[in-house]
């Protein structure tokens, strides 16, 4: 028989939706939120000439500021203030989630501080957040001065002005980004990425037929790119969904002279769980020495690095040694990242202490290596899946020219960010619904009497 909650999921539909009004004001929060980001896309920051940065950045365009910049929106080739998007914040979670796990005074706030230690954490990566920011901001600052023809009046008073833009831009992305997390629907920072590469998406679409009108592509080469891309999408939302349930038991104790406990539930186990992390890294390892081989490469060199321009070109996206190294790293951060956000130790101790067993596994031990034998056979799959998705676009750029808007990871990213946001979204009504039950058996309580 169907729980209370299937019962109301099943009979959710427009109308309640309608009636949902709380629900309705989060989502024209979270929709003006996303007009103020694309706004802020297209202000550049003071004293750049924007014709003469496009056309500076067009030689770079398939490194990784191309990368960046299908992540900011087009921000990045218009030099916008928010050029820099929520990279540092993402970088910095991802610096003290790792230091989390080695570094013994944040494991002991991550493990025992509860929400007091979860919000330290918090605060320690804003505070990381603004030194990388202003990092990276300085670094763009210097490059752009130093760029005959960019910049109307180099000098030190645009170095710090761009500093103050850039890292300003950042810092309201974060804090637009919690707004957007505390007030709205989803999770902020992932919407103002999702909506970046939503943004880029018409033009990469436009870019393919182009292609196809000008007979540089075929149309059946077009017709096979977007039969790829909605298989693309069900493989992502199917391999999303799909968990390993492990049975836990609770033993039944005795109090007085009540009987507790002797329930059952599941342990989840994603097939996926490093998420989007491993392509990210992946592709902005191999990316970085080829952008900065491809600096290398414009200036006048030596007789001894005549080989640069022939290791950037394998380098490039659609080619073998690209293709082949790009896989072998997915898989390396799939491994890395599952191991660091997932501790089979600590789960089999939790479990331990609250009384949980599996069936025919022992506590303690033997349950850690239980688990660590099942999260390791589902993440061969998971990094299959991963690199096989994050591929299939590489060889399409490869053979048919696709544009570089379609890769794997942003495809990734849009799919797995609509989930969550339905997913919120459906929570949301579920909890209207439970309101509106609770309503009514009250005034029913109250007539009977």
């Amino acid at each position: 028989m169907a729980s209370a909650a299937e019962q109301l999921a099943a009979n959710m539909n427009f109308g309640a939706f309608q009636k949902a009004t709380e629900l309705h004001k989060r989502i024209w929060f979270t929709l003006m939120a996303m007009v103020v980001y694309r706004l802020g896309t297209f202000i550049p920051i003071p004293g750049i000439d924007p014709a003469t940065f496009a056309q500076a950045f067009e030689g770079q365009s398939k490194g990784i500021l191309g990368m960046f910049n299908m992540f900011s929106g087009g921000a990045v080739e218009r030099m916008a203030i928010f050029a820099l998007n929520v990279m540092p914040y993402i970088s910095a979670s991802i610096i003290v989630q790792l230091l989390g796990t080695v570094y013994p005074p944040w494991e002991k706030l991550k493990k025992e501080g509860g929400e007091a230690g979860r919000k330290t954490l918090n605060q320690y990566t804003r505070y990381l957040t603004v030194v990388l920011a202003v990092f990276q901001s300085f670094g763009i600052a210097v490059g752009l001065s130093n760029s005959p023809g960019l910049v109307d009046n180099p000098g030190p008073f645009f170095i710090i002005s761009t500093v103050v833009t850039l890292t300003g831009g950042t810092m309201f992305l974060m804090w637009l980004g919690e707004q957007i997390t505390s007030r709205g629907v989803g999770n902020g920072v992932s919407l103002i990425i999702f909506a970046g590469i939503v943004a880029v998406m018409p033009r990469a679409v436009s870019q393919a037929f182009s292609l196809a009108r000008t007979g540089a592509m075929s149309g059946g080469a077009l017709l096979l790119i977007a039969l790829l891309v909605v298989a693309v999408t069900v493989a992502i939302v199917f391999m999303e969904r799909s968990q390993r349930r492990l049975l836990v038991q609770y033993p039944k104790r005795q109090v007085g002279n009540r009987m507790f406990g002797g329930d059952t539930s599941f342990l989840p186990l994603k097939i996926n769980t490093a998420g989007v992390i491993p392509p990210i890294f992946a592709s902005s390892l191999l990316l970085l020495p080829a952008t900065m081989m491809g600096f290398l490469a414009t200036a006048d060199m030596p007789a001894w690095a005549q080989w640069v321009p022939g290791l950037v070109g394998q380098l490039q996206h659609g080619q073998p040694a690209f293709m082949v190294l790009y896989g072998l790293l997915i898989v390396f951060f799939c491994f890395f990242y599952t191991s660091v956000v997932f501790n089979p130790e600590d789960t089999a101790e939790n479990l331990r202490k609250y009384g949980g067993f599996m069936p025919g596994i022992r506590p303690g031990k033997r349950t850690a290596e239980y688990l660590d034998f099942v999260l390791t056979r589902l993440t061969v799959i998971g990094a299959a899946y991963i690199t096989i998705v994050c591929l299939l676009p590489e060889m399409l750029i490869g053979f048919y020219n696709a544009p570089f808007y379609m890769g794997g990871t942003s495809v990734l990213i849009v799919v797995s960010v609509t989930m969550d946001t339905v997913t919120q979204i459906q929570s949301h009504l579920l909890a209207h619904q439970y309101e509106g039950l609770i309503k009514k058996s009250k005034l029913r309580g109250m007539r009977n009497r």
